[in-house]
């Protein structure tokens, strides 16, 4: 059952799985640096209203199921996870200032999936037999138009 959020004049369920790696692969996220990376995610998700569904950290990335609220890109809240992650990891571990001389703990990028309750292909098929007005662009207008209306 989907755990809708409430935003402003919304209602939302937004759900998106989440995957970064560390620069080069270095496999550095092990004992208390993967226990310290782990808590500070948890702690920039918190501030930004992000809820861990689950997550993992492996010794060379990080693997997030997360619902976020409506306003968050999903590329803002990577930057921020990212960004604040690396600075406080660094500042707190000096192997890894060393290691990472030019201040990224992670590499460039990431994988974002979005992640629902209803899958693509049950979608796809309601939407079809939803036809009133045949389009040939997958966009289809539902109801008949009203009688003496010029729309």
């Amino acid at each position: 059952m989907a755990e809708y959020r409430p935003s402003g004049h919304a209602l939302c369920d937004i759900k998106y799985h989440l995957v970064w790696i560390t620069k080069y692969r270095y496999q550095i996220l092990r004992g208390e640096t993967a226990e310290r990376a782990r808590d500070l995610i948890r702690q920039i998700c918190h501030a930004r209203e992000v809820v861990i569904i689950r997550g993992s950290v492996s010794p060379d990335h990080i693997h997030m199921l997360v619902s976020a609220p409506a306003h968050l890109a999903p590329s803002k809240l990577v930057q921020y996870i990212k960004g604040r992650s690396s600075r406080r990891l660094q500042e707190e571990f000096p192997h890894l200032r060393k290691r990472y001389w030019g201040q990224h703990l992670w590499a460039r990028g990431y994988f974002c999936a979005t992640v629902g309750a209803v899958e693509e292909e049950t979608s796809k098929a309601y939407l079809e037999n939803q036809r009133w007005d045949q389009d040939e662009q997958g966009f289809q207008i539902t109801a008949p138009a009203e009688p003496g209306s010029r729309l």
